[in-house]
């Protein structure tokens, strides 16, 4: 792998919807390969939130650095670029050898495209899909050359019309172009992603949840609770701490807050593929629930090497 790993500013990237396994085969294959990772997701980066969010606990991470994890209380704030900065740090650190693993669609997008390109003002994309469907692409195009003179004869594939939005989307929210935005989706290598058939995601979450109540969870959340008093928006509303809290406070019991967590993750997944599928470009890996960690590494390495490191924002 250490042969091809080159070319910076550029990573490895596994995606895929929470419960797929990224964590484990991340894990082994920055082992086998000498790699960094970088965790991609949001949840992760809350110190003490460790067993709700699954996050890999330091005796399974050996000599592997991790970036993205542990970056600020639960009473912080956190934001996309506050990640992008440590994903900086990281790449600075490690690459080209980093393996970016993660759910978080904005983490991912920030990381290859930018903040900007990590942007999307739904009220926009809705008013320029109407003008799209009402008088076709030669209005987008007029659109784009009024907005910007001279940036349509340089797009790399002006008869695509979700080129088009995007790039005017950006437009209304930026006043500029973002770097990247003249590279069609397909000069970027595909990012690996993991799936698992619905019946069996759903299975491996609920046993996600017995394995959390039985390693402490309400135990967690009650020590960070009496250490942190007051925790940010994000942080209370997080999957399992917010079930956890209502039991803490008498407003759940405990199958209660097992069934609420179970329906929320399985609500999470289905939208971190429904991300993959029309936000980036990904290659599906299919997998189940009886393939061995090591078996998913191996398909996940065959990728790679097959497209290469994926560019990432430069540090």
């Amino acid at each position: 792998m250490a042969t091809a790993l080159n070319a910076p500013p550029a990573a490895w990237f596994i995606a895929g919807a929470t419960a797929t396994g990224k964590s484990a085969v991340a894990q082994q294959l920055a082992e086998q390969n000498g790699c960094a990772v970088l965790s991609a997701d949001a949840m992760l980066v809350y110190r003490g939130m460790d067993i709700g969010t699954a996050k890999p606990p330091p005796a399974e991470r050996g000599g592997v650095p991790y970036f993205g994890i542990d970056l600020v209380s639960p009473a912080e704030p956190f934001s996309t670029g506050l990640w992008l900065a440590d994903a900086r740090r990281a790449l600075l650190a490690a690459a080209p050898d980093l393996i970016v693993a993660g759910g978080t669609g904005l983490y991912l997008k920030a990381l290859t495209d930018g903040l900007e390109g990590s942007a999307c003002d739904p009220d926009a994309r809705a008013r320029w899909q109407a003008l799209y469907a009402a008088e076709g692409l030669d209005a987008l195009r007029r659109a784009l050359d009024a907005r910007a003179p001279g940036a349509l004869d340089a797009l790399a594939d002006p008869a695509n019309p979700r080129r088009l939005i995007r790039a005017l989307e950006h437009l209304d929210a930026h006043g500029a172009l973002p770097a990247r935005w003249r590279h069609a989706d397909g000069d970027a290598p595909p990012i690996p992603a993991l799936r698992l058939p619905r019946e069996q995601l759903h299975a491996r979450i609920a046993r996600r949840v017995d394995t959390m109540f039985a390693a402490g969870l309400i135990d967690e959340v009650r020590a960070l609770k009496s250490a942190v008093p007051v925790w940010s928006e994000t942080a209370c509303h997080a999957i399992g701490y917010a079930e956890v809290r209502a039991l803490l406070a008498g407003e759940l019991t405990r199958a209660q807050a097992a069934d609420r967590i179970a329906a929320r993750t399985r609500q999470l997944a289905k939208r971190q593929e429904t991300w993959l599928r029309h936000q980036t470009r990904v290659v599906w890996i299919d997998i189940t629930d009886d393939d061995p960690p090591d078996a998913v590494a191996r398909r996940v390495a065959e990728t790679w090497r097959l497209y290469g490191p994926s560019p990432v924002v430069r540090p």
